[in-house]
């Protein structure tokens, strides 16, 4: 496999990440298609197919060049069989078939991972991890995704439903309502969506002409990208926002930290973008509860890899199942 590439792919609801990546981890060549999601999701394991096969082409390679393929895609699955449960976005319902479609179209080894867990992997590989064993991914986007891994492993539960740290209850009554049916997750504070919830209940609440006040009445909405700017200019009810997001992470960090006292908890996803006036308030928040011992041999850290974290972490689960064999 030394001088072969791996295929990793990141499968999203709009565009599909693909890339050819070496052994030892590195980007030799990464493009995008986009994911078509007609016909209950049929065509999408073929149009990868065809896309690599095109590549190829292009750099004068065979399907040889490449030693397996590896994918991230949304949602549950049930890795025994290498099915995903459902990923609804994708039209794909009730236990899809996902490894054995991939290994049919691209006529390589296939080797499929939750799109949070992989994030999870490629971060651990080549990213802010450097190659920490005992991690924990938190990915703040749209909404809160999480990878769990221990021991150089994802930790993918009895259901494949571990790590969904995003439905960690955060607020345990009073809660705002969140897309899984229940309130309070965490998710409706730490996403990109809950920060703008927040920011427009403070906005509401209190009269004001701070800088923030103005975005509002300038665009008619805002940003989680312009809440963290405001606060970092000293805007009050942005800084009131910070404070309340940065409690309620670094309160669940704090016991997931407890419980699995990671090496490193990675932070990603375009929230994470925010920096260092992120981390340092939820690294406030952390110390406050986390175990003495856990909060002293355990790092809070932004990622690193961006866009990338999720091709290189499903290249490294198929370079990881074919070196078992």
């Amino acid at each position: 496999m030394a001088d072969q590439w791996i295929a990793g792919v990141d499968l999203g609801g709009t565009t599909t990440k693909i890339a050819f990546i070496t052994a030892d981890g590195e980007i030799e060549h990464k493009w995008e298609i986009p994911t078509d999601n007609t016909d209950e999701g049929k065509n999408i394991t073929q149009n990868i197919a065809n896309a690599l096969a095109e590549k190829l082409a292009q750099l004068g390679e065979t399907n040889d060049r490449l030693a397996g393929i590896g994918m991230g895609a949304p949602g549950p699955m049930d890795y025994e069989r290498g099915v995903i449960l459902n990923a609804v976005n994708l039209g794909w319902k009730d236990n899809f078939p996902l490894q054995e479609s991939l290994e049919a179209a691209t006529s390589l080894p296939a080797a499929i991972e939750n799109d949070a867990n992989c994030a999870a992997l490629g971060e651990m590989w080549k990213g802010a991890g450097n190659g920490a064993k005992d991690l924990v991914c938190v990915t703040l986007g749209t909404g809160v995704g999480g990878g769990v891994i221990a021991n150089g492993n994802i930790v993918q539960g009895i259901n494949g439903a571990a790590g969904e740290i995003g439905h960690i209850t955060a607020v345990p009554s009073g809660g705002a309502p969140c897309n899984c049916g229940r309130k309070g997750c965490l998710e409706t504070i730490a996403s990109a969506t809950g920060i703008v919830r927040l920011a427009m209940a403070e906005l509401n609440k209190h009269e004001t002409s701070g800088e923030l006040s103005k975005l509002l009445s300038l665009n008619g909405k805002i940003t989680a990208k312009e809440v963290f700017d405001t606060a970092r200019n000293g805007d009050p009810l942005a800084r009131n926002v910070l404070d309340e997001v940065s409690f309620h992470l670094g309160f669940v960090l704090g016991s997931i930290a407890n419980t699995l006292n990671p090496e490193k908890i990675v932070l990603g996803g375009g929230v994470s973008k925010a920096g260092a006036i992120l981390l340092d308030a939820v690294n406030e928040s952390f110390a406050k509860f986390a175990f003495s011992a856990v909060r002293d041999s355990t790092q809070l850290a932004l990622a690193t890899l961006g866009n990338d974290a999720g091709v290189l972490g499903a290249a490294w689960l198929i370079k990881n199942k074919l070196n078992q064999k």
